[in-house]
């Protein structure tokens, strides 16, 4: 596994997790406003944490940081690239404030710039996408402010809490590399 840097922007410090994370990501993930998000809602565990970082962050299938809020010292949510995929220079983007207290500050927006320029430059990836639940406004709107833009929307693709609901796909794509 590659050394991953600390990223660190004007509000936002991003740090590669580690174990001891577990506890946190776990709390947050069983959050009803942070589930809420996901399509993935069963109650998570730190067994199935310790398992995502055994098998898919240790295998690089998964470069997954912290966020920190820069000003307060504290972290608040986590990010992600998952099924990164060497080949075709690809990853699924993801994110999640944690804290609630923390969200509608812009954390999220700058940390979607950090995160996939950082992808381009570091990690090489040409494309990276996304995947939110229709309705997910603030998510959608930070994303766009990101660089993200929508190709398409599945409709009735999943069926949460007795009811389908359509998934928006996004995705952004490298900057054309300058002549040199």
């Amino acid at each position: 596994m590659q050394h991953l840097p600390i990223i660190t922007g004007e509000k936002v410090v991003l740090r590669p997790i580690t174990d001891a994370d577990t506890d946190r990501i776990v709390a947050w993930r069983n959050t009803p406003s942070v589930m809420q998000n996901f399509i993935f809602r069963q109650k998570f565990t730190p067994e199935m944490h310790r398992d995502w970082l055994a098998t898919k962050v240790a295998a690089g299938r998964v470069v997954q940081y912290i966020i920190e809020d820069k000003a307060a010292g504290r972290a608040v949510g986590s990010v992600y690239f998952r099924d990164v995929d060497p080949v075709n220079h690809s990853a699924e983007y993801g994110i999640f404030i944690g804290e609630e207290s923390a969200r509608g500050k812009g954390f999220g927006t700058e940390t979607a710039r950090l995160f996939t320029a950082f992808g381009f430059a570091q990690l090489g990836l040409h494309r990276i996408s996304l995947r939110l639940l229709a309705g997910n406004e603030p998510a959608r709107r930070s994303y766009e402010n990101a660089g993200f833009a929508v190709e398409g929307v599945f409709r009735d693709m999943v069926l949460l809490d007795g009811q389908y609901r359509d998934v928006v796909f996004m995705a952004r794509l490298a900057p054309p590399q300058k002549e040199k």
